[in-house]
């Protein structure tokens, strides 16, 4: 992979050479590559088939789990969140001891990998909430839940400069994977003022499917603004903000439960 350099930059395919912009700014690359014919039907290229059969697996959960925290995620990602999430679907994925290579799936694997995941990379939650909280998920009655007790967000949050108010939102999804469907709700605070003064306690609780066999997923979020002549703006257009995947609870508990309710332990 080569980098353009010049006052044009270029574009397309000329000859075997494909220009191209991304993020690492404009690039060129030869072009090439086997047959996608002999891919698909070749045996040497199995193993090849069988990664891109899971990575493909991995995009889909992927997108499905992100459409599922929507409302958390809309002003609050980075440009290769996508990519840095399929990733970690593959790591989850990978996790999968009972189906052979090729066939493992999200299901069968350690959702618990997800745990501590950025949406975005310039905002971690991690680095901006230093508030103590509390996580529950109660699988039985459905309810994700997230406590904080009363704090100096002056203190405890780290905010970029100009905010002037912020929101704590939390979001919680039950999804299924096989089915690419999923049930999801979000709850926040009101607006508050990012200065010296204690907030109350908070308690965010977001409700799905009692007795759910799927995946529960917890996220947390803060939110910044900035007041303008009474008016309040998303800062940066949420580029700030800081969501993260903070509890996650995969089938291997309720499997735990199962086994243990059937032999005593």
């Amino acid at each position: 992979m080569a980098k353009q350099k010049g006052i044009i930059k270029l574009e397309g395919t000329i000859g075997d050479i494909t220009f191209y912009k991304s993020q690492d700014g404009y690039l060129a690359r030869e072009k090439g590559g086997v047959d996608a014919a002999r891919i698909a039907n070749d045996p040497a290229f199995q193993r090849t088939r069988e990664n891109g059969s899971e990575f493909g697996r991995a995009g889909n959960a992927g997108k499905v789990l992100r459409t599922s925290l929507r409302g958390l995620l809309q002003h609050a990602s980075d440009s290769r969140m996508v990519s840095r999430l399929t990733q970690k679907m593959v790591e989850v994925i990978q996790a999968d001891s009972t189906n052979v290579r090729g066939l493992r799936n999200v299901i069968d694997g350690e959702a618990e990998l997800l745990e501590g995941f950025e949406f975005n990379i310039q905002g971690k939650l991690r680095t901006t909430l230093y508030a103590p909280f509390t996580l529950t998920i109660d699988r039985a009655a459905g309810a994700l839940s997230v406590m904080i007790l009363g704090f100096i967000p002056a203190q405890m949050i780290t905010a970029p400069g100009g905010t002037t108010h912020f929101k704590i939102i939390s979001a919680g999804s039950e999804v299924d994977f096989e089915r690419e469907s999923y049930v999801s709700a979000t709850s926040e605070t009101p607006l508050m003022r990012w200065d010296s003064s204690l907030t109350a306690a908070i308690t965010l609780s977001n409700a799905v499917t009692p007795n759910s066999t799927s995946p529960l997923f917890l996220a947390l979020g803060v939110a910044f603004y900035q007041e303008v002549n009474g008016v309040l703006y998303s800062l940066k257009n949420g580029g700030f903000n800081a969501p993260a995947l903070v509890k996650v609870s995969g089938l291997w508990v309720l499997m735990t439960q199962v086994y243990c309710s059937r032999s005593g332990c």
